[in-house]
């Protein structure tokens, strides 16, 4: 008999894995791709952000679903045992802007290399099959049916993630299997994914990559995030680094309104940038007003920057007035992009919802109410914003979920 079951071999069912066989457990890893850790070895555009460099609080002021359901799991697996944990493996680490840890390589395939060899190294079985069923007897886990064969395990670990990249193998089958064995599931909803614009200022624009700008979005006219850095015009509204981050804080499309303001000059405040813009045009006075803004912005964006300031883009540039400059400074920074909702789940990087927390045990990851079944990473009702934090989750609730499988069958 395998004692342990660990159903998905992304970040939390390595770790799960790994965990519950360090502690002396007989473990099987079902992975439906030909090798685990696909999803892994594309996140952070091939980098791995595997983790925050931070402290516990800090990661729980970044996960806005259910933190406190996280205390335990975070307090056995911080982001410096994380960081520990892989530079015992081999991997060197470095720490970037905003605390982020990523391979000293800069290649995610070392991440899910050393995570393989751990677990092939401490003798965990991998099996390439889909897991088709949870097995229950009396109410409590019993195995697993995969490739058409019934596994018997006295602990079953899902670890299936959300729904998110469904070509790596997070489609959502672990949804299913939490409400075959009783389990209630909110619904699943995209998160740190592109945004769709009401309008088509964006389709204009389309292509055209911005750095070094710092974003705004609004609730109901409230702000709710700000953050700096990169971000892409798209044929359906805004994607990017920036723009992911700031999705992860819009979560009631179809009850509030939301927008985004782009500040195109953030280095410059008003005073500065007006004098700037006076200079711009002091030395093409007598040129149209459309062919003045060359030094101060992409090609690409001058039309749509003239029109959104509503100054005739023909009309001379010792003409313009006080108050058409005004326009023309709000514009350059607070640029306007209405939104009307998200892409679809299957394209973000990770799904808010999932089992619900009140029927797992936040200090153990077992089920409440069918013994036996844990749960790891995605597929739990937690998520946080972009930095290494949802790896981080991943991490934690894969250890716990692995040691508390484990002990229980001391």
């Amino acid at each position: 008999m395998t004692h342990i079951i660990v159903i998905g071999g992304g970040a939390a069912g390595l770790m799960a894995a790994g965990t519950a066989a360090e502690e002396g457990a007989h473990v099987l890893l079902l992975e439906k791709n030909t090798r685990p850790g696909r999803k892994l070895a594309i996140t952070g555009k091939g980098r791995c952000n595997v983790t925050n460099n931070c402290d516990v609080s800090t990661v729980l002021a970044n996960v806005p679903t259910n933190p406190r359901f996280l205390y335990s799991a975070l307090g056995g697996c911080s982001p410096a045992d994380v960081m520990a944990f892989f530079e015992r493996e081999g991997v060197p680490l470095k720490t970037e802007r905003g605390s982020r840890v990523f391979p000293a390589s800069d290649r995610a395939l070392d991440i899910v290399d050393a995570l393989c060899h751990w677990v092939r190294r401490l003798g965990v079985q991998v099996m390439h099959a889909a897991a088709e069923e949870i097995l229950t007897a009396d109410g409590q886990v019993c195995g697993v049916c995969a490739g058409g064969q019934e596994l018997s395990a006295e602990a079953v670990i899902l670890a299936t993630g959300g729904a998110s990249y469904p070509l790596t193998g997070s489609d959502g089958d672990g949804y299913r299997f939490a409400k075959v064995t009783g389990h209630m599931v909110v619904p699943p909803r995209p998160s740190l994914v592109p945004l769709v614009e009401d309008g088509s200022t964006c389709t204009a624009l389309m292509g055209l990559s911005l750095k070094n700008v710092q974003l705004t979005s609004f609730e109901n006219d409230k702000k709710i995030f700000t953050g700096f850095g990169e971000m892409l015009f798209t044929h359906f509204g805004l994607s990017g680094p920036l723009t992911l981050s700031a999705s992860a804080h819009m979560r009631h499309f179809g009850s509030k309104r939301y927008r985004v303001e782009i500040d195109l000059k953030p280095a410059l405040d008003e005073k500065t940038l007006d004098r700037r813009i006076l200079s711009d045009f002091s030395e093409h006075k007598n040129s149209d007003f459309i062919n003045a803004l060359g030094g101060l912005l992409p090609r690409k964006l001058i039309p749509v920057v003239v029109d959104l300031a509503g100054i005739d883009p023909h009309c001379k540039v010792h003409s313009i007035t006080k108050a058409e400059r005004a326009a023309l400074l709000r514009t350059l920074k607070a640029f306007p992009v209405n939104i009307s909702g998200t892409r679809p789940v299957a394209e973000a990087i990770v799904t808010t919802g999932g089992v619900s927390v009140r029927e797992i045990s936040p200090k153990t990851m077992e089920s409440k109410k069918c013994p036996g079944l844990y749960f790891a990473g995605e597929v739990i009702d937690v998520d946080a914003y972009t930095g290494g934090f949802n790896l981080q989750i991943a991490w934690a609730t894969g250890r716990l979920a692995g040691l508390s499988a484990a002990h229980k069958m001391e």
